[in-house]
C-alpha cells in the first residue's frame, strides 16, 4: 500500500483508555473541541453505536406479540409461550401486556423499566426484495431499491457535518472491512482488533498489521505534516497502553466472542474521549430456515450472545455516559409469520428495532401494529411494514446527533420530523 495514501487517508489504530502523562497535541485539540479531557467521563459529545444483525433476525420471536392469537396459530412449534405459561425461563418477558421479549433477552427488561429502551416494531425497508445482499445494501445505503448509491447513510451523515478539526476517530467500524454504511467521502476507519492494531484505512486499502514504526521512519516530506503527523502522534501515544489491560466497569461481562470483543472495544473508544461520533459493528447467524427453535434452540443461542453483549456495553458505559450514547439495532428484513416445514422461518418483510440510551423515550413499543390476520399480512405471508427504517434512522440522526439536513443523509426520500415515531426526546 502506498505510504502517502495511508497517511492521507487517516488510517490509524487505537490502543486503549487509562491514558497517563501529557497528551500530545492531537488529543489536546480533540479534547479542546469537545470541552473535556481525554480519557475522562465528562463532556457532552453524542455518540451513535449502530449494530447490524446480518441474516434477517426473526423479529416476531425477538419481540413477541404474545397478545396476538395468530402468532401461536401460525407457529405451533417455534412460538415463545405467553408470559407465565411456559416452563421456567421459557416464557416471553412481558413488556406491556401485548408484546414481550424473548426470554434470552430478559436482561433488557431493567432497561425497559428504566425507560432507557424503546422498540419500533413492523419497521424496515419498503423494498420487497428477499435477497440478503440487496436488502443489506439498501439498508446501509439508505436508498431502498437503488443500487447505484455510491455511499452509505452513516458516511453521508458525516459528510453533512464535516468538521476540519474532527478527530480521525470520528467514524469507526469494528469490522474486518469498512462496511457499506460507512463508505463514502468522509473519513472513516475499520479496525478489526485493537490488540494487534489491524486496520483498514478505506475501501480500496490493504490490511495493515503492525509496522507503523517502519512506515513512520520511511515517510518523508509533507506526508508527516498536518493529519499525517497527528496520525502517528496518536499512535505513538496510545500504543503506550496495552488494550489487553482494559477492565470493563460496573461488573460488565462481555461475551467472549467476536461480537462481544467488538462491543468491548467500542466502549474503550467511547471512554478514551478521542472524538468518536459514530461506531458500527455487526453480528451474523440469523438466517434460521431450519430448526429455529422457540424459547430454546438456535435463535435463542444467537439472542443470548446479542443480548449479553449489549447489556455488557450498557453496563460498562454506565448511566452517565449512556446519557450521550444511543445504541441502534437493525436487520435487513424480518421472517415469515408462518413457520415452514423445517420448523424454521423464511425470508420475510418488516422487523423490530431496538433503541437504547440517550434521550430515548423508553418503556414503549412504537409504530403501528398491523396485526397477523391473513388479510393484514404482506403478500399473505409476512409482517406488514408500517415504519420506514429511514424515519427511525433520521430521528436518531437529527435528534441525537444533531443533523437537521436529512435530505443529504437520505437523498430522494422526504423524511421529516412529522414521520418520526417520537422515540427520542
Amino acid at each position: 500500500m502506498n505510504r502517502r495514501f495511508f497517511l492521507k487517508s487517516g488510517g490509524i489504530a487505537l490502543a486503549s483508555v487509562g491514558l497517563v502523562g501529557a497528551s500530545p497535541s492531537f488529543l489536546q485539540r480533540v479534547a479542546a473541541a469537545q470541552g473535556l479531557q481525554a480519557g475522562s467521563s465528562g463532556g457532552r459529545r453524542k455518540t451513535l453505536i449502530a449494530i447490524f444483525q446480518r441474516g434477517a433476525v426473526d423479529g416476531l420471536n425477538m419481540v413477541v406479540p404474545h397478545g396476538e392469537k395468530n402468532y401461536y396459530a401460525l407457529r405451533p412449534s417455534i412460538a415463545v409461550a405467553q408470559p407465565g405459561k411456559g416452563a421456567a425461563g421459557e416464557s416471553a418477558v412481558d413488556l406491556d401486556g401485548f408484546f414481550g421479549l424473548h426470554p434470552a433477552l430478559a436482561g433488557f427488561k431493567p432497561m425497559w423499566d428504566a425507560k432507557r429502551l424503546a422498540i419500533v416494531h413492523a419497521a424496515g425497508s419498503p423494498d420487497n426484495t428477499r435477497s440478503h445482499f440487496d436488502a443489506q445494501d439498501y439498508m446501509e445505503a439508505g436508498t431502498p431499491g437503488v443500487k447505484s448509491t455510491p455511499d452509505g447513510w452513516l458516511n453521508r451523515y458525516l459528510q453533512a457535518r464535516l468538521d476540519p478539526k474532527a478527530s480521525p476517530f470520528r467514524g469507526v467500524s469494528m469490522t474486518q472491512n469498512l462496511p457499506r454504511v460507512m463508505q463514502g467521502r468522509a473519513p472513516a476507519l475499520a479496525i478489526s482488533n485493537l490488540n494487534d492494531f489491524s486496520i483498514r484505512a478505506g475501501q480500496s486499502s490493504q490490511s495493515v498489521q503492525g509496522g507503523f514504526e517502519d512506515i513512520y521512519e520511511q515517510a518523508a516530506g509533507d506526508a508527516l505534516q498536518g493529519t499525517g503527523k497527528e496520525t502517528f502522534e496518536a499512535i505513538a501515544f496510545l500504543k503506550q497502553v496495552n488494550p489487553a489491560q482494559y477492565k470493563p466497569e460496573n461488573g460488565a461481562q462481555y461475551p467472549r466472542t467476536q461480537f462481544g470483543n467488538s462491543l468491548l472495544q467500542i466502549a474503550q473508544l467511547v471512554k478514551a474521549g478521542v472524538g468518536l461520533e459514530v461506531a458500527f459493528t455487526d453480528v451474523g447467524g440469523w438466517d434460521t430456515h431450519v430448526n429455529e427453535g422457540g424459547a430454546r434452540g438456535q435463535l435463542a443461542l444467537r439472542l443470548t450472545e446479542f443480548g449479553n453483549g449489549i447489556n455488557a456495553l450498557y453496563t460498562d458505559l454506565g448511566a452517565r455516559r449512556m446519557d450521550d450514547v444511543v445504541i441502534l439495532t437493525m436487520s435487513e428484513f424480518g421472517r415469515t409469520v408462518r413457520e415452514n416445514g423445517n420448523r424454521g422461518t423464511d425470508h420475510g418483510h418488516a422487523n423490530a428495532m431496538f433503541i437504547i440510551g440517550g434521550a430515548t423515550r423508553g418503556g414503549k413499543v412504537y409504530g403501528q401494529w398491523p396485526g397477523l390476520d391473513t388479510d393484514k399480512l404482506y403478500d399473505g405471508r409476512d409482517l406488514a411494514l408500517t415504519t420506514d427504517f429511514r424515519d427511525v434512522f433520521g430521528e436518531v440522526a437529527q435528534k441525537h446527533l444533531g443533523n437537521a439536513d436529512l435530505k443529504k443523509v437520505f437523498p430522494g426520500y422526504a423524511t421529516s420530523a412529522a414521520k418520526f415515531r417520537g422515540v427520542l426526546g
